[in-house]
């Protein structure tokens, strides 16, 4: 077995990347303390053509060079906007018609496995903080709640694990 160049793996160069039509799926990133884990986002967005990631509260943007360590120079690439208040931002999103799903181990979540994507709808994913989760009072302003199904002791994922799992999830589907 022999890897892959990155020719064989049809890469993109920046040009062709930004004129690529990208998903209807946005990553919220809910008061995230690490800079890794936030260029893990930029990182997951750009491995699956994710249309925006927003930063909210205490997460921080580029340009740092922890961010750019873990994302590898794709928050070069992928959108990204700041809003202060989560609130502010997903009170925007469902004002453009996107669903608001929280990424949370709660009370009525529906497991990833069996979550309904509707390919017709603009999805904006929610992932809260390393150890608190989402806001209580974010999570109910979100559509809908998700979990991924754990097993073991922990049942707790890294958001960087997380983010990839998910977005991986929802970018099966072709969105418009």
């Amino acid at each position: 077995m022999l890897k892959k160049t990155p020719v064989e793996m049809n890469r993109l160069s920046h040009e062709d990347y930004k004129s690529k039509k990208k998903k209807n799926i946005i990553i919220l990133l809910d008061n995230i303390r690490s800079m890794h884990n936030v260029g893990a986002a930029f990182r997951v967005a750009d491995a699956f053509l994710i249309e925006k990631v927003i930063l909210c509260g205490i997460t921080a943007s580029p340009p740092r060079k922890e961010i750019t360590k873990t994302a590898l120079g794709a928050e070069e690439n992928v959108s990204w906007e700041y809003f202060h208040a989560s609130m502010e931002a997903i009170k925007e999103l469902k004002n453009k018609n996107y669903e608001v799903v929280a990424i949370e181990q709660a009370h009525n979540s529906v497991s990833l496995e069996n979550f309904s994507i509707n390919n017709e709808k603009k999805y904006a994913l929610v992932f809260g903080h390393e150890v608190n989760g989402i806001n209580d009072e974010i999570l109910k302003e979100c559509n809908s709640c998700c979990e991924i199904t754990q097993y073991g002791m922990k049942h707790s994922l890294n958001i960087s694990v997380a983010l990839g799992i998910v977005c991986w999830k929802f970018s099966l589907t072709e969105h418009n």
